[in-house]
């Protein structure tokens, strides 16, 4: 009898080294900025700011972030006290779901990687700025298409009550 062993799979990332793609969206109207960097650090993540700071000028800012080390680093607390048109609203731990930018990020990486391979860091990062300038030529206001669950009151619906 012949051992099988289970089929495995190898991603051929080019051995190039690593890319972060730091993201910011406005969901009014679907218009994003992005920063490309070689490392996911507190320098690119106030780089992104400053961008942010630029594309969507406006005398304040709501940012919704995840709970990433460099959103919280003392650096980042730094930068962010020299502007005090942004306010920071972190999402609670374990809540990807309500992080509005996940769904755009599926959306990019579809548009600049699906089907592709890049021999260099350079075809990447120019493949990411292509896709992201085709988004925001054609970008649209997010609509939330999540639906809030149901609470059940306690006890899985059924009332109690007290008789005497």
């Amino acid at each position: 009898m012949r051992h099988q062993t289970r089929a495995t799979f190898e991603p051929d990332y080019g051995g190039k080294g690593s890319v972060w793609v730091h993201g910011a969206f406005e969901p009014a109207t679907g218009e994003a900025v992005l920063v490309v960097s070689g490392k996911r650090d507190s320098a690119s993540h106030i780089q992104l700011l400053e961008k942010v700071i630029h594309t969507f000028p406006a005398e304040r800012l709501l940012i919704i972030e995840d709970n990433l080390s460099s959103h919280h680093s003392r650096d980042t607390r730094m930068a962010l006290a020299a502007w005090p048109e942004i306010q920071i609203l972190f999402l609670p731990k374990y809540a990807c779901w309500l992080n509005l930018i996940e769904p755009w990020w599926k959306q990019l990486k579809s548009l600049a990687l699906k089907g592709r391979k890049f021999e260099t860091r350079a075809e990447l990062e120019a493949a990411l700025w292509e896709a992201s300038a085709y988004w925001n030529q054609h970008r649209y206001p997010y609509q939330w298409k999540k639906k809030p669950q149901v609470q059940l009151p306690p006890w899985g619906g059924y009332g109690f009550s007290k008789t005497i």
